[in-house]
Parts: structure tokens; sequence; C-alpha cells
């Protein structure tokens, strides 16, 4: 998600963030059913599908601006 940026930077904005880190666990939560959905191994409608696929997308999005806005 967060090409090119030291793993170091994430994990650390992860501890003093407690929304980024929400959010960023979520998105890793909600990539890994999708993955799960398309392989088959979650049975779930496209419907369902799509939905977690926008919620993951709005996730990644607010984690991306986030990141690019300095910690208060």
């Amino acid at each position: 998600m967060f090409e090119g940026q030291p793993q170091s930077e994430i994990d650390a904005r992860r501890e003093r963030d407690p929304e980024f880190r929400r959010l960023y666990d979520t998105h890793k939560k909600l990539n890994k059913q999708c993955m799960d959905a398309e392989l088959g191994v979650l049975p779930v409608g496209d419907q369902t599908l799509g939905q977690m696929k926008r919620e993951k997308l709005l996730a990644k999005q607010k984690l991306e601006r986030m990141y690019a806005s300095p910690l208060h």
C-alpha cells in the first residue's frame, strides 16, 4: 500500500497514532477477505465482495492522506 516507504516509518506511525493503526488493521483484514473471496476460500456474493472492496479502498485512501500529513 505504501510502495517505496520504509516499513519502519509505517510501523512508527502505527505505534504513535491509534486511528492510523485501526485503519491499517482494517485495510489489512479487508484485503485478506477480498483475496480469500476471489480465490473461493471465503464464500461471499458479488454484492458483498463489492462492498468489501469499496470499504478497503476508502480505508486505503484515508490512510494515504493521514500518512502524507504530519502527526499533530
